[in-house]
């Protein structure tokens, strides 16, 4: 079988755990302190110091509609048709309501579950997180979206206009909805919009602004980005310290798992993804390789770090495992449970990954510790161990290695989504 299967044995769980996943959008491997990056998130690096700290972990994308596709599906986006990043206007593709979600899967087994900030997995109203099992729904569907003005923002089925930086708001809610639900058992999805474009703090609002339009050359000045980026960084840590602080408030820290991660690598011109090579957009490494912890106290160690290369389509199958829930065995998973590995320190196996097929991107395989990226005839051969950075490429010194990636990218790409044709 090419691709990895669902869920292993399900390890011992707590009954029915509530479980919170915060997504950051376009956050660097080397924007915040958790890698020595650029900016202090004292409230990440708590959450790291009482969890599990990945090293080497993916999303499936370098963009954003792909990645949060597979984290909610657990398989290969390709597989429910999304493989760019989702245009607003109505006659763009979406994730249907007909795909099994965390959500839905949660909801169907009890649980309240919630979502909070970005969907951008369709524009549709029949793409509406309501219909993809979430009870309760307060952000907007766009990609991007003014921090300030939201009149494209959504309660539910319907659109309102909400006052209030975007921010605040999502951490608001979240700190809210953890309150009201205490009771458990609760699924709740933190979709922060921050800190992706445009690059608008909290004291940016519509009337505080310059009545003058920025030209290109100073929209994507990073001297005028990395302030506003640093302010909006810091602003997203402390409502991440404020939900961690609620949970424990309310007396459910030892039976909520807290999982957050990015969605894609950081835009070079305002954040940081060093160690790596290329960001948002790349299948370099710094497009996909991002920051992630996992939380749980008294069942996930503190202050572990763990190097084993996993993927953001792992996290359906790792949320069903410790809620006990049970994936359909006519749904083919392409993640696989990362329970044992964060509650254990079990080892994790080595499996072939794969990034795209996004069309203006081509296609990254990843295989231990060697790394292809491939468009159209041109191939580039890396070896992590050795070079991390991506910037020697040892195709020409590898050339059955090569063929047989490039073979395996085929033989995936005919897999997940047959109208490809070969070679592309």
């Amino acid at each position: 079988m090419l691709l990895a299967s669902a869920v292993a044995a399900a390890p011992e769980a707590a009954p029915h755990p509530n479980v919170i996943v915060i997504l950051a959008d376009d956050l660097g491997y080397g924007d915040t302190s958790l890698f020595d990056g650029w900016v202090q998130t004292p409230q990440l690096e708590r959450l790291a110091a009482e969890g599990l700290t990945f090293t080497d972990f993916h999303t499936n994308s370098s963009v954003c509609s792909p990645t949060r596709a597979a984290f909610l599906t657990g398989r290969y986006q390709q597989r429910v048709g999304i493989i760019d990043v989702i245009a607003s206007h109505l006659d763009t593709p979406g994730l249907e309501p007909t795909e099994l979600t965390i959500p839905r899967l949660l909801k169907q087994a009890g649980y309240r579950t919630a979502l909070f900030g970005k969907w951008h997995l369709g524009p549709e109203p029949r793409h509406n997180p309501i219909h993809h099992g979430f009870d309760e729904f307060v952000g907007y569907l766009a990609g991007a979206t003014d921090y300030h003005d939201h009149r494209d923002w959504y309660n539910g089925l319907e659109r309102r206009e909400i006052k209030g930086y975007a921010t605040h708001l999502i951490t608001d809610h979240a700190v809210r909805f953890i309150q009201e639900n205490k009771a458990g058992p609760f699924f709740l999805y933190v979709a922060h919009q921050a800190v992706h474009l445009p690059f608008q703090t909290a004291d940016d609002t519509v009337e505080n602004r310059p009545k003058e339009k920025l030209t290109p050359e100073q929209m994507w000045d990073p001297n005028r980005i990395r302030p506003k980026y640093k302010i909006m960084l810091e602003e997203m840590d402390r409502g991440i310290g404020r939900i961690v602080d609620t949970v424990r408030k309310e007396g459910i820290a030892e039976n909520t798992f807290i999982f957050f991660f990015s969605d894609n690598g950081a835009i070079l011109a305002g954040g940081s993804n060093q160690p790596f090579r290329g960001g948002k957009f790349s299948n370099y490494e710094g497009g996909h390789r991002v920051p992630a912890i996992a939380w749980w106290p008294g069942r996930i160690a503190a202050g572990a770090t763990t190097a084993a290369t996993v993927m953001a389509m792992d996290l359906l199958p790792t949320i069903m495992d410790f809620t006990g829930v049970t994936v359909p065995k006519t749904r083919r998973l392409d993640g696989m449970s990362l329970a044992n590995l964060m509650l254990h320190g079990a080892d994790f196996p080595d499996r072939q990954l794969f990034w795209g097929y996004e069309p203006k991107l081509g296609t990254a395989m990843r295989d231990g510790q060697w790394k292809l990226l491939t468009k159209g005839d041109v191939a580039e051969l890396y070896d992590l161990s050795r070079d991390i950075a991506e910037r020697t490429n040892v195709a020409d010194q590898h050339p059955e290695r090569t063929r047989q990636m490039r073979d395996a990218i085929e033989r995936w790409k005919q897999e997940v989504l047959p109208e490809i044709v070969p070679g592309q």
